[in-house]
């Protein structure tokens, strides 16, 4: 029996990388670390959509963090250098790596990230797409 995917109609062409990647996202988050995603208010009409990613990453710091775009996925990184100089009597905080991915549609753009008070926040803009009509000649053969 096989497997009906949301991408399994034939008017649907060229979606196959996105299932793909839509697996794979769904296997490679595990829930750490929190996080939000909220929809920012324009300030003025006619702004484009804003959205703002923030990321619970206490005890990471800039260098701890890492946050680059691979064609159309967001990947935000963190790993912290365990050093020799702390003896620890219990240890409940742990220096966990971790890497949170975010499939960005097309024509979204990362204006920007910043790190306070234990918040990673990314902000994001999707500028309003372009309507193209474009007309396809029919060559006709003898």
């Amino acid at each position: 029996m096989s497997r009906m995917t949301p991408f399994a109609s034939p008017l649907l062409l060229g979606f196959d990388t996105m299932e793909k990647t839509l697996e794979r996202l769904a296997k490679a988050n595990d829930g750490y670390p929190p996080y939000n995603i909220e929809r920012l208010r324009p300030s003025v009409n006619g702004e484009p959509e804003r959205l703002r990613i923030t990321l619970a990453v206490a005890g990471f710091s800039e260098d701890d963090l890492e946050v680059t775009i691979e064609e159309n996925q967001l990947i935000i990184r963190g790993r912290q250098v365990e050093t020799g100089e702390r003896e620890y009597l219990y240890r409940g905080i742990a220096a966990r790596q971790f890497q949170r991915m975010f499939v960005l549609a097309d024509g979204m753009q990362v204006s920007g990230a910043g790190l306070r008070n234990g918040l990673l926040s990314v902000d994001l803009i999707r500028p309003e797409p372009e309507r193209m009509v474009r007309k396809i000649n029919i060559s006709v053969s003898d």
